[in-house]
């Protein structure tokens, strides 16, 4: 979503076929844009003369195998593909290759997800792979023993044309899950391993200008992977052609530095590519978010940059009267960097920076500005329910404005840096983040991909910290040391104005502890009073905190099932209830926050039935869709200030009648009081970062929770008996798209009796059909369990609910999506694509 602008955000949420009531479904209801995101989050900047060009649409894709070479397009099949430059590579690459059997798809693309679940029948666990079983990735069919679908094959014409002959071209790749070789017009040109850094290949000396089709072909294999965790597969991330000068500014060759006092540095790396020396001077101008410039600095180098020289400068000037960055105010300045040869105009660069003044305190804990701010943030893999890792941008906003909208002000990209977009959001919605490594190394590979994090993101204010380790083998041992010492001095070298972290489930004091600035506890939060007292000097923060498991709309903990209760009162043997943790770091000011693990649901590491049919964990504060657990009310009520009343659990409860049925409140009011049927279960005084709770014996008929403030009822919240499902409700996140082949809404569909209450076990299978310019790309329902396709125009409701994720096709119009289900009123939402 480029152009993501007021009037699409201030469309509000559109519903259709039932008023919501004030039962568990209007508690569960997608939140309205926010004045927040009002703003363009994904911005599309003119950067002419340079162009800069998604290559996202109409890919062909086939999969390859990873051990048989003639269903590899012959890969691999002549000993001598690497004898001869452009030959012997494989059979796919030329422009007159047939690819009409090629299936035709848009990026980011995750073929991991369109997969089907298997059980790995023959998975043994006494064998090697006992540490990372097959659920870990959610049992999709990727790895080893399943060559068949590890690999696959990308094409698509790059649009190269005779007028780009003596201008300099690369590719950008946002991420590409995993092992990536990019061949260009036949030519092997890179071989990228890492599964989550972004990088650039120059195609410059490999073009056709003369109207012959320049083709680009991407191997990817995903037979190995880099976690334990759903990974995904394949061009999961954006794919960019840039056309500059041969005297350009290279990919993230602006880097900005701001502080709270306006001091403002700039570094300039300038390449000359071409065959002549070149006597340049870049102009830099600021622009506050009203558009106004704020400053203009030239910058001559005094000296010619010489053919095929690389150099950086740097300038250090005063933005007047500043506007700081912050949580409540994420202000971000647009610098444009305009390059000149003589009096000519040749590249331009466009980069987002915030003035801000961060520190972590030992006693005291985080500090924004000077302002002490309790870190309230959580944890999140790149996955979500029908779309897998190739999530949408409006999608990858949307989902931090539910962690926003709970009260959450930060964000650990674990274990492995972000999409880019992701990083964007958090600066304009102001969220910090921890950014983090994947790969704990100073070997060259490791310190590439640190490099290659900290280049990239070091301009985002939301980033507050690199961390470099989480868990792992090393952290506690004397190589882990020399392992860490050498990986913290690169990220100084790169960026001394950010401290380094690592994430530690054990050796508190020993290892890694005397390496970092600021040290993450996983878990173990007992021992966090005990490490302040023995070292004083060190800054703590919750990397991992909580891990409550629970199962949206489930009561009662079934194991055969694979459910668990949505209470906060299970969680795995290393981790804790909510409850048992956040008091303790609301009350410490030296622990400077938490990061929950986690704030949704994610595919693998299914916890805590770590076995078939399980596919996915329950740590999530927010399901895999995105829709709440009863916990997102606890963090809610102690996040955010407003006043919160969360009353559960729903009241079905068919055969149970005459048992006592626990229930629960979640309110920051002062008092609560109970009625159920019209009669008072009592009324309890709220305790700070607590619940309260009733035992109440089941009849059918409503439960009621009034809450007080200053001895007045301020708020109310009901449950009550629902009948059979008679009508489905479709509701749009907005009504106002972007035709730009990119831009999706997120429905949510519920089921509703024929008074219009939810109904709270409905699990009818809905399909949903769309007319007009958009699709269906993913749909979901939060079940841990179900083996139902992703990809797909149905799903059935788990607990009363479904999703549904429509992207715009590349032209306007209006758009229906209809939802629909046997014996049941039809709900149907109107978008607009423009």
């Amino acid at each position: 979503m480029s152009d993501l602008n007021r009037r699409h955000l201030l469309q509000s949420a559109a519903v259709t076929g039932a008023t919501l009531s004030t039962g568990l479904g209007a508690s569960a209801a997608m939140a309205a844009p926010k004045p927040a995101m009002m703003t363009d989050v994904f911005p599309k900047d003119d950067l002419a003369p340079r162009e800069r060009t998604l290559l996202d649409f109409d890919w062909k894709f086939h999969f390859g195998h990873a051990s048989d070479i003639y269903k590899d397009f012959r890969y691999g099949a002549a000993q001598a593909t690497h004898a001869k430059q452009g030959a012997n590579v494989a059979s796919c690459l030329g422009a007159d290759y047939d690819n009409s059997g090629w299936r035709t798809l848009n990026l980011p693309h995750d073929w991991a997800v369109e997969l089907p679940f298997d059980p790995h029948a023959d998975y043994i666990p006494e064998t090697v792979r006992e540490h990372h079983p097959p659920s870990d990735h959610g049992y999709k069919p990727i790895g080893r023993d399943f060559p068949e679908t590890s690999v696959g094959w990308y094409r698509k014409i790059v649009p190269v044309s005779t007028a780009d002959k003596g201008k300099r071209l690369w590719i950008e790749f946002d991420g590409v899950f995993r092992d990536a070789v990019i061949i260009f017009n036949g030519f092997i040109l890179k071989r990228h391993e890492s599964g989550y850094t972004s990088f650039n290949v120059d195609i410059t000396d490999f073009i056709n200008t003369d109207d012959k089709p320049n083709v680009l072909v991407v191997r990817v294999d995903a037979t190995q992977g880099e976690g334990w965790f759903y990974e995904g597969a394949g061009i999961y991330r954006h794919v960019w052609l840039v056309k500059a000068n041969p005297v350009h500014i290279p990919q993230w060759g602006v880097w900005v530095r701001g502080s709270a006092d306006g001091k403002t540095s700039v570094s300039v790396t300038i390449a000359n590519t071409s065959a002549e020396k070149a006597d340049v001077k870049y102009v830099i101008t600021a622009y506050d978010a009203d558009g106004k410039a704020v400053l203009t600095e030239d910058y001559v180098l005094d000296y010619g940059l010489q053919a095929g020289d690389r150099r950086e400068s740097t300038m250090v000037t005063q933005v007047p009267a500043p506007r700081l960055w912050s949580i409540e105010d994420p202000h971000l300045y647009r610098l444009e960097t305009r390059l000149y040869l003589g009096t000519a105009h040749i590249d331009t660069q466009v980069t987002y920076f915030g003035l801000r003044d961060i520190k972590f305190d030992a006693e005291k804990g985080f500090f924004l500005n000077d302002k002490h701010v309790k870190l309230k943030g959580t944890n999140n893999h790149q996955d979500h329910a029908g779309v897998g890792a190739a999530i949408p941008d409006a999608l990858n906003l949307w989902r931090l404005q539910q962690l926003k909208d709970m009260g959450s002000n930060a964000y650990r990209c674990s274990h492995n840096p972000p999409t880019p977009e992701v990083l964007m959001a958090c600066d304009r919605l102001g969220i910090v983040v921890i950014d983090e490594t994947r790969k704990m190394s100073s070997s060259e590979e490791g310190l590439y991909q640190l490099e290659a994090m900290i280049v990239r993101d070091r301009n985002h204010p939301s980033v507050i910290a690199w961390s470099i380790c989480n868990e792992e083998p090393l952290q506690g041992t004397e190589r882990g040391i020399e392992v860490a010492r050498t990986m913290k001095a690169l990220c100084n070298r790169l960026d001394p104005t950010r401290p380094v972290t690592a994430a530690l489930d054990n050796s508190y004091g020993k290892g890694i502890t005397s390496v970092v600035d600021v040290l993450g506890f996983n878990y173990r939060h007992h021992l966090m009073e005990q490490f302040h007292k023995d070292y004083p000097h060190i800054p703590i923060l919750g990397s991992e905190t909580g891990s409550t498991v629970s199962t949206r709309g489930e009561y009662v903990t079934d194991a055969a099932k694979s459910f668990v209760r949505a209470y906060d009162t299970e969680h795995p043997w290393w981790a804790s209830t909510a409850e048992a943790y956040w008091p303790l770091f609301d009350e410490k000011p030296f622990i400077a926050g938490a990061f929950i693990w986690t704030g949704f649901d994610y595919r693998g590491e299914p916890t805590p039935y770590n076995r078939w049919p399980a596919i996915s964990s329950q740590f999530g504060i927010l399901d895999t869709c995105g829709f709440p657990k009863d916990n997102y009310y606890y963090y809610r009520a102690w996040w955010k200030a407003e006043p919160l009343l969360h009353l559960f659990p729903h009241w079905n409860w068919e055969g149970k009648e005459g048992q006592t049925i626990p229930v629960w409140v979640h309110s920051n009011l002062d008092e609560v009081e109970l009625f159920v049927n019209g009669k008072s279960a009592g009324k309890k005084p709220v305790v700070k970062n607590r619940h309260l709770e009733w035992d109440v014996v089941y009849q059918p008929g409503k439960i009621q929770a009034f809450g007080y403030k200053g001895g007045k009822v301020v708020m109310k919240q009901t449950r009550e008996t629902a009948g059979p499902a008679a009508k489905l409700v479709l509701t749009a996140d907005r009504t106002a798209l972007k035709g730009d082949g990119r831009d999706v809404a997120i429905l949510k569909v519920e089921a509703f009796d024929a008074k219009g209450r939810p109904v709270p076990k409905a699990d009818h299978l809905v399909t949903f059909s769309v007319s007009g310019p958009g699709a269906v790309i993913g749909v979901g329902n939060g079940n841990p369990v179900s083996h139902e396709a992703d990809k797909a125009s149905e799903r059935k409701l788990f607990n009363g609910l479904a999703q549904a994720i429509v992207q715009t096709n590349r032209k306007a119009g209006a758009i229906t999506v209809t939802a629909s289900a046997e014996g049941l009123r039809a709900g149907s939402v109107k978008l607009t694509a423009s």
